[in-house]
């Protein structure tokens, strides 16, 4: 079930219309907060490197990003990999889940009867963390849902492989107000083109850029052209 399945009440047949070329992507937030550097490699200078945890990650959200795949289930309805944006924040991605609820109190949906509440999923990898990254992801999509349809979004869902139980998230004015200034930083940077320096933390060991971003340099140089000074000083030797 795609979002052409769905016929809101919101104003998503304009905005899907127009160019999204300089969107942010929302699956962004999660590296931006992890780090700003990290950020910057992959959307800004475009350089990526996977590891075992990035690999692993990729595969849960790809089980679950099943077009082809719509359930309902009693009178719950369950679209996978939703293509969500929006035009005020400037942002795109996908929900992993949208759950719809039968609700008098919620929005039409093109070809359903009735009235139905949305409720957002994220599915993770690792260790709970809903008051971090995640929980910001999650509030964009939901923000997203919310311009496309002209509903409420008060509380998602972030599921955790590893614990294999799911987490409750409400979507506070602090929360929203954050993904808001993480996106305005974001954009800012994306503008100027600007890569942050790198810092050294705990949190490198486990980066899967660790090698390209070179972390214990202490020289200000992007990393696209730390590679190409490399290459060109072997092709000197």
């Amino acid at each position: 079930m795609s979002t052409e399945d769905f016929g809101g009440s919101g104003s998503r047949g304009v905005w899907m219309a127009n160019d999204d070329s300089d969107f942010l992507m929302i699956s962004g937030l999660k590296h931006f907060q992890f780090c700003r550097r990290r950020w910057a490699l992959v959307h800004i200078e475009q350089l990526w490197e996977e590891n075992a945890l990035t690999l692993e990650g990729h595969f849960m959200h790809e089980r679950v990003h099943d077009d082809s795949f719509t359930e309902a289930r009693g009178s719950v309805l369950l679209s996978r990999g939703m293509p969500v944006r929006s035009q005020e924040l400037r942002i795109t991605g996908v929900c992993d889940m949208v759950e719809l609820y039968k609700d008098e109190n919620g929005v039409p949906i093109q070809g359903r009867d009735g009235r139905w509440r949305l409720y957002p999923v994220e599915y993770k990898l690792g260790q709970p963390d809903i008051q971090g990254a995640d929980a910001l992801q999650l509030c964009a999509q939901a923000m997203c849902l919310e311009e496309m349809f002209v509903t409420n979004i008060p509380e998602a869902a972030l599921y955790y492989g590893k614990v294999k139980r799911r987490q409750r998230v409400l979507l506070t004015e602090e929360l929203r107000q954050k993904v808001k200034d993480s996106v305005m930083e974001m954009q800012q940077l994306m503008l100027k083109g600007r890569t942050p320096k790198a810092k050294m933390g705990k949190a490198c060991k486990s980066c899967s850029l660790v090698d390209i971003c070179q972390p214990k340099l202490t020289k200000q140089v992007s990393a696209s052209e730390y590679i190409h000074r490399a290459f060109h000083e072997e092709d000197e030797v």
